[in-house]
């Protein structure tokens, strides 16, 4: 008897060893989610140069920032550059950008949407004491923005889709002058805020891309 129980729980423990080696081994696996918006279906799509409520490149370089990463993960998306704002509504002798100048500016370009965005700067930290007597300067500083996009259809002049990101890092070559007024200017804007731009991109286009979902 004392045998026959023995040889019961030396059954159970092996059954119960192989289900947890089995469960140990189930196997945890990357997948691919493809991008929730399919920028082939708004070809073309025409991108104004975007702005910024600083003087400097700060928008022109979030502008091709925004165009690469958003295209990377899409394959070949047809993009048409509008320029700046100023100079897309003349080329349709309009003022403003409203429904009408879109309009026109699809049938230009033959555009069925069009992106635009604007980057805005919240706050500026220099890093250096700043004198009353300091009349010019530049300096590195801390910066927090925000990156606002939208897609307009240009049929109806219909927002589409729009987004916004925001994001604080350390910025090079900040000029200071009187009045406590800045610009980000520098020969070489992607060294000196590039790593802003890159934080603010990378989130605003994270519907044009791949991402991953552990299952």
């Amino acid at each position: 008897m004392k045998r026959m129980v023995m040889l019961v729980m030396s059954v159970f423990w092996v059954i119960s060893l192989a289900g947890c080696a089995s469960h140990s081994h189930q196997t945890v696996q990357s997948v691919q989610i493809p991008p929730r918006i399919d920028l082939k279906e708004q070809e073309v799509i025409g991108v104004v140069e975007f702005t910024s409520s600083s003087k400097g490149k700060l928008g022109p370089l979030a502008t091709s920032k925004f165009i690469e990463m958003a295209r990377r993960d899409q394959g070949l998306v047809r993009i048409v550059d509008l320029g700046t704002a100023a100079s897309a509504l003349r080329s349709v002798g309009r003022d403003r950008m409203d429904a009408e100048a879109i309009r026109a500016l699809g049938e230009q370009h033959g555009l069925r949407t069009i992106l635009m965005g604007e980057v805005t700067i919240s706050n500026i930290k220099p890093n250096v004491q700043i004198l009353t007597s300091l009349r010019s300067g530049s300096v590195s500083a801390q910066v927090d923005a925000t990156l606002a996009v939208r897609m307009i259809e240009t049929a109806t002049g219909a927002s589409l889709w729009n987004t916004s990101s925001e994001g604080s890092r350390e910025v090079g070559q900040v000029s200071i002058f009187s009045g406590r007024n800045f610009a980000f200017d520098s020969d070489d804007p992607d060294r000196a805020y590039g790593d802003l731009v890159n934080a603010l991109v990378s989130e605003a286009t994270r519907d044009f891309r791949v991402t991953w979902e552990r299952r």
